[in-house]
């Protein structure tokens, strides 16, 4: 429940702070007095769109501060869940600049507005006329007949349901859709694999074909320089091989008196070793080495293959070339599944679909057990606030598709008058009559929505006697385990409120300001007469006032 509200710099209000009570509160004030700008304040906390024009003149920002009683709201999984502290005293606070720009805190913890507004929207229902357009909506009408039903349980399990037979048939037409273009494509993925396959690729080939075409096209040069390398080296006249014999001859000859760490006898024969291998290499490649045009044009033809299918795919390597050949092996063995895939998931929905139908029909049920209730219900509040001969049904029709709801199309029917036929509410209902209607639903939905506080703003509009002060009866009932604030125009309405709260304006030296005040019991009886009877209040006014009072303090009433 809201227990503290404070206000800064918003509107004509320059500073505000008032306590709040449980129970039935009502709050009055001059047409202009303020009551809106109170309103649209908490209506900021709530997550409504911030507007630098509601900041009051010459200030820089404003501050809309609330403090809520939430122990009993079942909100700490959801405050861990957002890494907010909680506390069963929640101080929720939005501040206002001069730029447009606000922010927003729960627990001195900055917050986003959509986790501002669905914390809040759990804490505060604020019902305005307005609101009365809701009764037009069919999603609304089916969400009264399930909070009367309370079967949140059956609809979290049918919505689970629907999600998973949704997502399942999405993937079932991303499937389709993906089978039927890879079929009209399995031709050309077919003629690139088999191109691929047939091309016999290898790792690295295309630069071992470099290499041998570079052999290949200067076999002739390799040859000739080949040979003279080996003549050099082992000639029969000016060989190197045939002078290093020599002086070896001549270093083993003198071997004994040489030093034994020279060892330089050992050095020049591991060296005439090693060049006789050389000149023995040299001799057999050159002999190996031969033009050989047929193998060049066979070399050629191979790495110009690979190239034009590396240019092809826009690919660098033989490599990539396999990879891109698997891949396709890959799709075209899964143009061979598609089939044997959608025939899978085609069952999954059948018993999705048949899973989803036995849910709805158990909602179904849930709502079906209560339409008799609500209609009643609705005939009943419905006299008591002046509309005699009121007649109302509720009527739950099957859908043709599933929708995230269920299987069900509900539509509230009414008739005002004595022997008139019903047609559906947002047709025949006027403004006053659609007010009393709404009233009488929250009074049916207030136990089953477990909303903390319930503000209704000014839905005593064209009532007066005995229906206003049945009005306020009614909402003195929904009081009952949780607050209600009734902004209200009419004595009747006034007086059912366990507490009074009085908006005015005042001027000062720099402009005129809105404030708020508690009324006591005699403050009461003087707001009181002034709602009968104007300005100049009157003996009559006071003592029809007191009356009021009395009658609202001294009897228990009884309208549902």
């Amino acid at each position: 429940m809201l227990r503290h509200l404070h206000i800064e710099n918003y509107a004509l209000i320059s500073s505000l702070d008032i306590d709040f009570r449980e129970g039935f509160s009502v709050m009055t004030g001059e047409t202009g007095a303020g009551k809106s700008i109170i309103l649209g304040a908490l209506a900021l906390l709530m997550g409504s769109r911030a507007d630098s024009k509601s900041i009051t003149e010459g200030e820089t920002k404003c501050v809309v501060e609330a403090e809520f009683d939430i122990k009993d709201n079942n909100l700490q999984t959801l405050f861990a869940d957002n890494d907010i502290d909680f506390s069963e005293n929640c101080i929720i606070r939005r501040e206002v600049l001069t730029t447009g720009k606000s922010r927003a805190f729960i627990n001195d913890t900055p917050v986003q507005l959509t986790l501002l507004k669905s914390i809040t929207d759990s804490l505060v229902d604020i019902h305005s006329q307005h609101e009365n357009l809701l009764l037009r909506d069919d999603a609304f009408q089916l969400s009264v007949i399930d909070s009367v039903a309370d079967n949140g349980k059956e609809l979290e399990e049918y919505s689970r349901e629907y999600e998973n037979y949704r997502s399942l048939t999405a993937q079932l037409a991303e499937l389709k859709a993906l089978a039927a273009k890879s079929k009209d494509d399995s031709d050309y993925i077919q003629f690139q694999y088999n191109q691929l396959l047939e091309a016999r690729l290898q790792a690295g080939e295309e630069t071992e074909l470099e290499q041998q075409m570079q052999l290949l096209q200067h076999a002739e040069e390799i040859k000739s320089d080949l040979a003279a390398a080996a003549m050099l080296l082992d000639g029969e006249t000016a060989g190197a091989l045939s002078a290093i014999k020599e002086a070896l001859h001549h270093l083993k000859h003198i071997d004994r008196f040489l030093p034994q760490e020279l060892q330089l006898t050992e050095r020049l024969d591991s060296a005439y070793i090693e060049l006789r291998d050389i000149a023995d290499e040299a001799a057999r490649i050159g002999e190996d080495t031969d033009f050989n045009p047929a193998l060049l044009q066979q070399t050629q033809e191979r790495l110009d293959m690979l190239n034009s299918l590396m240019q092809k795919h826009r690919v660098n390597s033989t490599e990539e070339l396999i990879a891109l050949q698997d891949n396709l092996h890959e799709k075209l063995q899964r143009n061979e599944s598609f089939d044997e895939e959608i025939a899978a998931l085609e069952l999954r929905i059948q018993t999705s679909l048949k899973t989803l139908a036995d849910k709805a029909g158990i909602l179904t049920g849930t709502r079906r057990k209560v339409l008799k209730t609500i209609s009643e219900q609705l005939r009943l509040q419905l006299g008591k606030l002046g509309i005699a001969h009121a007649n109302m049904d509720v009527v739950l029709s099957a859908t043709e598709d599933f929708t995230p709801t269920g299987r069900d199309f509900a539509q509230f029917m009414f008739a005002a008058n004595k022997n008139q036929s019903l047609r559906p509410v947002a047709e025949v209902a006027s403004g006053g009559e659609t007010a009393r209607i709404m009233l009488c639903i929250k009074a049916l939905t207030a136990d089953k929505k477990g909303l903390p506080t319930i503000i209704f703003d000014e839905v005593d509009t064209g009532i007066s006697g005995e229906v206003a002060d049945n009005m306020g009866i009614l909402m003195r009932q929904i009081a009952a385990g949780r607050q209600i604030i009734a902004i209200t125009h009419l004595p009747q309405i006034a007086s059912k409120g366990s507490a009074h709260y009085k908006v005015f304006k005042r001027d000062n030296d720099r402009r005129t300001e809105t404030h708020i005040k508690l009324l006591t019991a005699e403050e009461r009886i003087t707001e009181i007469a002034t709602l009968l009877s104007g300005e100049n209040i009157t003996e009559a006014a006071l003592a029809n006032a007191s009356e009021l009072m009395q009658q609202c303090n001294g009897r228990t009433i009884v309208l549902l």
